[in-house]
């Protein structure tokens, strides 16, 4: 069976550089915007508004950054990876400590991870935050592999990375099992990734917010209030993080736990690059693509509705499907295994009036165009995002809509050039939102622009910026890394 990872190669038959609104080729344009916002081992998502290392962010940045600088893009990884936590958990930011404490909130007083976290293995050598983001990261390391293979077995990247990646899946699919089906939990809506989506809404009214002289909110100094959760929302989020944290960040006990498509058909598309990291590694695979199949499963059994023809999540806490229709349903289009039917009728619904692709919009919105709590401007309550377009753009592809792939990849070209490589955007207009120059972006432009093959890495490799240096032993990570089945 050919596995999602062999699909998520660039889209073929398209130039290395193609012309934005702009003089400089898009390319170009995209390259800058993420030579601006590297730190020297890792990338900002953005200068202003997120100023430190975030998780999923990085895994897209790698994706993009590995048709630009190979070396850069496993740097990135093995920045992030470095701050992973004994128990196998890699936390959603990693914070930046020349970054003023007032920069961003929750900041690192906040999390409290060295002393919160010590039963968990919290690093002491860095703070980070306690809750984590969507597992992109084995497949975005797989992807960076593929794009310099002899850089990578020469620094012996793989080896590097592997355990860590092993012990991050081996601690969703166990310490998170939470709803005892087989899938992930997440246990505050940040770390699903969608933060403000209406999905949570449900859940989310069981919890007391923290009152809002508790917190300081410095998202709002960098964007529009209307574009931003509302502060009851934000309050509730707090409570939340504050919960956890005083539980010593401990699994299972909370009052949030959502399983959600998007999370777990990223868990599952990386277990299928764990397993072909494997067999390069000279181990066999096979009980990860299995594992892989049995998540895709269980996403099935316990997330479809064939009657509406869409994912929902599952509120663990309060039983039964959340049904509100969330761009995160979608994503499961870039499992192989997804059932023929499953996928034909997830393809209608993308194309339907609840998103509207490829007919009513220019990009797929983050929820439903029909939803009472619809947004075109609001964080996740309506705007598109870049990485949620990629991966329908990946899936649409891999299940052979490729009309519609085409007609997807070119608006997203479109967008991220005209917006200046906007955070998210209005997904019927494609009016820029949140930050400008932002990472991820960038990355997937690059990604979108590049050729098929990365088989030959040099045909299509950029010299190395001079300020690139391998900085791994700095990262914390030189050296094969710790066995599987060890703490970090």
């Amino acid at each position: 069976m050919e596995h999602t990872t062999e699909r998520f190669e660039s889209a073929a038959g398209t130039r290395l550089r193609e012309r934005g609104p702009g003089p400089e080729p898009l390319w170009d344009r995209a390259a800058h915007v993420l030579d601006a916002n590297w730190t020297g081992v890792s990338t900002v998502p953005s200068r202003t508004l997120y100023p430190h290392q975030w998780s999923w962010d990085s895994a897209f940045i790698a994706i993009g950054l590995r048709h630009v600088s190979p070396l850069r893009a496993q740097l990135e990884l093995e920045t992030l990876l470095s701050a992973q936590w004994g128990d196998g958990r890699i936390p959603h930011i990693v914070f930046n400590p020349a970054v003023p404490l007032d920069a961003y909130f929750p900041s690192p007083d906040f999390w409290r991870s060295s002393t919160a976290g010590r039963a968990s293995g919290a690093p002491s050598a860095v703070q980070t935050s306690g809750i984590v983001q969507p597992p992109v990261h084995a497949l975005a390391a797989w992807l960076v592999h593929r794009a310099d293979p002899a850089l990578s077995r020469s620094r012996g990247f793989l080896p590097r990375v592997y355990p860590a990646l092993a012990a991050w899946h081996r601690y969703l699919l166990h310490r998170r099992d939470l709803g005892g089906g087989g899938l992930a939990s997440v246990v505050h809506p940040w770390e699903q990734g969608m933060d403000n989506s209406p999905c949570w809404d449900t859940p989310l009214s069981r919890i007391v917010p923290a009152e809002s002289r508790t917190f300081r909110r410095a998202d709002l100094e960098h964007g529009a209030a209307d574009d931003r959760p509302t502060d009851l929302d934000y309050g509730r989020y707090v409570r939340l993080a504050t919960d956890y944290r005083d539980g010593q960040y401990a699994d299972g006990e909370g009052e949030f736990a959502v399983e959600d498509p998007s999370f777990n058909a990223l868990l599952a598309a990386s277990e299928h690059a764990l397993a072909r990291i494997a067999c390069e590694l000279g181990a066999a695979g096979t009980a990860r693509h299995a594992r892989a199949q049995r998540l895709t499963a269980a996403l099935v059994a316990r997330l479809w509705d064939p009657d509406t023809e869409m994912f929902f999540c599952r509120d663990v806490r309060g039983g039964g499907l959340i049904r509100e229709y969330g761009v995160s349903g979608l994503v499961p289009l870039i499992l192989p295994a997804l059932p023929r039917e499953v996928v034909r009728a997830l393809v209608r619904t993308a194309a339907g009036p609840h998103f509207g692709v490829g007919e009513r919009v220019r990009l797929a919105p983050s929820y439903d165009l029909l939803g009472p709590a619809f947004d075109a401007h609001r964080y996740w309550r309506g705007p598109a995002w870049f990485n949620t377009n990629w991966l329908l753009e990946h899936g649409l592809r891999l299940h052979g809509e490729h009309a519609r792939a085409a007609r997807l990849r070119t608006a997203m070209l479109d967008v991220a050039g005209a917006s200046d490589f906007a955070e998210y955007v209005d997904p019927y207009t494609g009016a820029g939102c949140g930050a400008r120059g932002f990472g991820w972006t960038a990355a997937l432009t690059l990604d979108l622009l590049s050729p098929a093959s990365v088989s030959n890495a040099e045909q299509h490799r950029r010299a190395e910026p001079a300020h690139v240096q391998d900085t791994a032993g700095q990262a914390g990570t030189r050296g094969q890394g710790p066995r599987e089945g060890t703490s970090r």
